[in-house]
């Protein structure tokens, strides 16, 4: 195994570890509700009903791409770190509400370049570990 290969190894890991992680917070109650208040009204649907599924959805998917990584083979990899690159894209709306309210959402209100900058960073890295 080359340096290279190792590199990836560790990636992977590590980002499996993170997702993983962070899927799971979906289902902290408090977490949860908190998340579910960052989704943008237009996404959230009518009184908000679709937000918590929409918690669940990007929890169970962040849960399933970490353990993607993991898998011994390089397609279904390959395809968990797509899958985690489109899910950073999908829940920025969320980040962008969170980054306008900072007093309503605290240490989540990441100003909005600095999260895409973040974002697109742990795109290329995810990229990186699964090629």
């Amino acid at each position: 195994m080359d340096a290279f290969a190792i590199a990836q190894l560790v990636l992977r890991i590590l980002f499996a570890l993170i997702f993983i992680g962070m899927g799971a917070t979906h289902f902290v109650p408090r977490v949860r509700k908190a998340m579910a208040a960052m989704i943008p009204a237009g996404l959230a649907g009518p009184e908000r009903r679709w937000a918590p599924t929409l918690v669940t959805v990007s929890g169970i998917a962040e849960i399933i791409g970490g353990v993607g990584l993991l898998a011994p083979w390089w397609g279904v990899r390959f395809a968990a770190g797509l899958g985690l690159i489109a899910l950073l894209i999908a829940v920025f709306p969320a980040n962008v509400q969170a980054a306008r309210e900072p007093e309503r959402f605290g240490p989540a209100a990441v100003p909005v370049v600095p999260r895409a900058i973040g974002q697109a960073l742990l795109g290329v890295l995810l990229l990186v570990a699964v090629i």
